[in-house]
């Protein structure tokens, strides 16, 4: 189901990592950033290293510094994917972390943003957040927009669907989003004359780029750097 490259380069995972702080919210644990005030908001949904990350918070700052209420809930339940439980792999691990159960749950994180005065939520997921933010995209009512960055699972079925703005942002090497896959999708979302898109593939890139990178290699950064720079315009423009 899943191939090595979803589990490459984990971060080191800092509970006390960024701007915002850590609030309960529709059942979860969730690290929110930016005023709660605002009526427009971004959903993170992580990969399977979970909420803590630093580089994935240091995203969700950078969307509450243009203006959304940043929100990054612990889909994980405090039991992010680690090496360290040969009792554990990766098969196992996704049984109690699905992502249909992760759907359920960012539904109820939106009603849960929505019931505190947010008239608009984009939604933005890495690799296992990705398939998230593809499953949200096919309801109107709940997102404005979608961004998913190196998606893990997502099909063409999926994109068929899709009936918000999308942009889906991929690796040159990577097994669970291959360039080929990628370029399927754009073609079903180009056939769309109502669904705004955009898709790109970084060159040189790998599975995880966007938020597990070396910060020693000036590339990966500049990449990394891009990738939010766009997922951010992309909430800016539609996410209104």
């Amino acid at each position: 189901m899943a191939g090595p490259q979803c589990c490459s380069n984990p971060p080191t995972l800092d509970p006390s990592a960024g701007a915002g702080h850590v609030v309960h919210l529709g059942g979860l644990s969730t690290y929110v950033a930016g005023s709660p005030e605002s009526k427009l908001a971004v959903l993170f949904l992580s990969d399977i290293f979970g909420y803590e990350a630093p580089n994935l918070r240091k995203i969700a700052d950078e969307a509450a510094a243009a203006g959304f209420y940043a929100v990054l809930p612990d889909f994980m339940h405090g039991d992010p994917f680690a090496f360290d439980k040969p009792d554990r792999p990766l098969p196992v691990w996704l049984k109690d972390h699905s992502t249909d159960k992760g759907f359920e749950e960012a539904k109820t994180i939106i009603e849960a943003i929505k019931s505190q005065g947010v008239s608009a939520v984009g939604a933005v997921g890495y690799c296992w957040g990705g398939k998230v933010v593809a499953e949200l995209s096919k309801h109107e009512q709940l997102i404005k927009a979608g961004v998913s960055l190196h998606p893990a699972w997502v099909t063409v079925d999926d994109i068929k669907e899709a009936k918000v703005p999308t942009a889906i942002l991929g690796a040159e090497i990577d097994d669970l989003a291959p360039p080929e896959l990628l370029k399927q999708f754009e073609e079903i979302l180009n056939a769309k004359p109502g669904v705004a898109s955009y898709v790109k593939v970084f060159p040189k890139t790998e599975h995880g780029w966007t938020i597990r990178y070396n910060v020693e290699d000036e590339g990966a950064v500049k990449s990394a750097e891009e990738a939010s720079q766009i997922l951010l315009d992309w909430c800016v423009k539609y996410v209104k």
